[in-house]
């Protein structure tokens, strides 16, 4: 199986402009509803099947598909699931929503959220110290606790799949309402 296409920001925000291009949002919809491209569609990774993404911004197998995220690297996980759905005109957008902020292109904002890569490095601190705690103060093998979240960060850096992640994105504070996809006040869980 081929890698994904890339496109940077730039020749993306021409494309949008123009009403050429399907772009797919797979952040957590909480992070959507926060800051999105004008135009994007969300549909969480979470829960991402390639042919329901697919159909719900009007594409099919031959026309190219953006996804973003905010960095790249869930968009490059929802890119593989469509070539490997026999999609093969997938883009991952470079450097995320946060190469498309940064160009100062079209941003819709939102009610502010903590990104999920914060919550994943606040609940993986506070295991870690809480374990470390109980350890020293009630018995060693509550350092199991450290041990378990050093294996799963070790797993993620490796695998570029944090299952932390997967679990925090589930969590009430990170889902919003049934709004308009493209609404500022939520975003709808497409898929």
């Amino acid at each position: 199986m081929s890698a994904p296409q890339t496109i940077a920001v730039a020749q993306l925000a021409e494309l949008l402009r123009a009403g050429k291009a399907a772009l797919i949002d797979v952040r957590t919809p909480a992070e959507f509803r926060e800051m999105h491209v004008v135009g994007a569609r969300n549909i969480p990774l979470d829960t991402f099947d390639p042919r329901q993404a697919a159909a719900a911004v009007g594409a099919s197998e031959q026309q190219p598909i953006y996804v973003i995220c905010r960095s790249g690297g869930r968009a490059g996980q929802a890119c593989q699931k469509f070539l490997q759905a026999g999609y093969s005109q997938v883009f991952n957008v470079e450097g995320g929503s946060l190469a498309w902020d940064a160009a100062g292109l079209p941003m819709q904002r939102g009610k502010k959220t903590i990104s999920l890569e914060r919550q994943v490095r606040i609940a993986a601190g506070l295991l870690v110290l809480v374990g470390a705690i109980l350890a020293l103060a009630v018995h060693p093998y509550f350092a199991g606790i450290c041990a378990f979240v050093g294996a799963g960060l070790t797993f993620a850096g490796v695998t570029d799949t944090c299952g932390m992640g997967m679990l925090l994105a589930r969590m009430p504070w990170n889902q919003a309402g049934s709004a308009s996809p493209t609404d500022a006040s939520g975003s709808c869980q497409a898929a």
